[in-house]
């Protein structure tokens, strides 16, 4: 086995332990789906958020976000709002429930990021560097793959 394939399969491990172990954060959130519970914690952390803003950030369509939205409008844990200046672009804010959910979220996070300091407190400035560096490439390269298959579904569209 290559490093390259030992690496990929150590994050794909370490991302399946850190699934299985967060468990908690199911049990406290339950009822609702990741994808839901992410699109609360963005627009608590982001003002005037919209489904563009959303889709953007989570690389999924904008029905998607659509569809998330709705449901989260139904669940009574967000609302939408119009400016005044702009009629035509609705936006997202959090509920008093869905405060609620955040801070669950938020809370339980924190528990994760202190179960997890004694590893963090062991590493390196050196070795931090190296993983942040090696982390940016990879998101940069995964990025220029999504623009690239972005443009693919764009052109097979104008021939449609």
């Amino acid at each position: 086995m290559t490093k390259e394939e030992m690496l990929t399969m150590g994050l794909r491990d370490l991302y399946n332990k850190i699934v299985f172990i967060n468990r908690k954060m199911e049990d406290s959130l339950k009822g609702y789906k990741s994808s839901e519970v992410h699109c609360i914690e963005y627009i608590g952390k982001n003002e005037d958020s919209n489904v563009t803003k959303l889709a953007e950030s989570f690389y999924m369509t904008r029905g998607a976000i659509s569809k998330i939205a709705k449901k989260l409008i139904n669940k009574g844990v967000i609302e939408s709002y119009q400016k005044p200046v702009n009629k035509k672009e609705i936006y997202f804010r959090l509920t008093q429930r869905g405060k609620e959910i955040y801070n669950v979220h938020e809370e339980l996070h924190k528990e994760f990021h202190e179960r997890d300091k004694v590893v963090f407190e062991q590493v390196t400035e050196e070795q931090f560097d190296m993983m942040l560096s090696f982390v940016e490439t990879y998101r940069r390269h995964l990025d220029a793959e999504i623009k690239k298959q972005e443009e693919d579904i764009a052109n097979r569209n104008d021939f449609e």
